[in-house]
């Protein structure tokens, strides 16, 4: 991390993400699945975290994209480090919670886990989904400043579900537009990183955007691409992507992440923030601190 950044600023950033991909999950979540023309005809634009959809959620209720993050960082923190057998644990005590919303991807990798003990589940050429990268924030946090440990956890968290190397590529850049997020890079020197995914990976690029926001995980990270690279502010930056329609949810979530690492704590608008649940909003803001106590402790 450059000096001129302090503890204090960094544990902002750091919450800031977090409880950006929160409030992106909780905002997009009620229009997942409609089309961007069924989104303005019933809300013209989607500008408030209203609930309902088909998942009928209450207003500021978050889905898996909030919930697997939060088990992860719960599992680094009670770790004290990594322990990706505690992540793995986590999803499995989440899914036996009957979770309102869960990819079917997901339950199989943790599925697997829990009735084999598997950590790495097999390549499988149809599981370039986003369900690793929406959940990439506590690896990220847990990883600053050091990107082979990034790359590493970045991995090993994605195959307990996905192993497929779009889904790789998607979550190492993910958590590298995070590193320099937190440490005040401008977005210039992210949109070089997202460059360097593309030059990897033609596939994700983004321009021109073709407008596809599926669960596919180059429909994902080229919309979220899309709109923050557009986005003046946090706000516009989270609207423009979840009346996108699609995986709404995810979109949301991974956009209000890296803008939150962007913009800062002051740019997430205090009406989202009253709709979302206190408690949730709570232990975001406590795993944030540890997870940079954590990280900060590696370093030294």
């Amino acid at each position: 991390m450059p000096p001129t950044l302090n503890q204090q600023e960094i544990v902002s950033r750091a919450r800031a993400a977090f409880m950006g991909l929160a409030v992106g999950d909780a905002l997009g979540a009620p229009v997942e699945f409609m089309t961007s023309g069924e989104i303005r005809a019933k809300y013209g634009i989607l500008r408030e975290i209203v609930g309902g959809g088909w998942l009928r959620l209450k207003p500021g209720q978050v889905t898996d994209d909030t919930e697997m993050s939060l088990c992860m960082a719960r599992a680094i923190v009670a770790a004290g480090g990594w322990s990706l057998r505690g992540i793995a644990e986590e999803f499995a005590g989440w899914l036996r919670t009957k979770p309102v919303d869960v990819g079917d991807t997901c339950r199989r990798g943790i599925r697997n886990f829990m009735l084999k003990g598997a950590l790495e589940t097999p390549f499988n050429e149809w599981d370039a989904g986003n369900g690793a990268a929406m959940r990439m924030l506590p690896a990220a946090l847990y990883t600053l400043g050091d990107d082979n440990l990034l790359r590493q956890c970045a991995l090993e968290q994605a195959r307990i579900t996905h192993n497929h190397p779009l889904s790789d590529a998607a979550c190492i850049t993910l958590g590298r537009l995070v590193h320099l997020a937190i440490a005040g890079a401008s977005k210039n020197r992210l949109r070089r990183e997202a460059d360097s995914l593309i030059a990897g990976y033609p596939t994700f690029s983004f321009t021109p955007y073709h407008g596809l926001a599926s669960g596919y995980v180059v429909d994902t990270v080229q919309t979220v691409l899309h709109h923050f690279f557009r986005g003046r502010t946090f706000e516009e930056c989270l609207v423009s992507t979840v009346n996108q329609g699609g995986d709404a949810d995810t979109t949301g979530a991974i956009c209000g992440m890296v803008a939150g690492a962007f913009y800062g704590m002051d740019e997430i608008p205090q009406r989202w923030l009253k709709k979302m649940d206190r408690k949730t909003l709570d232990e975001i803001s406590d795993l944030s601190e540890r997870l940079i106590a954590i990280s900060m402790a590696l370093r030294e």
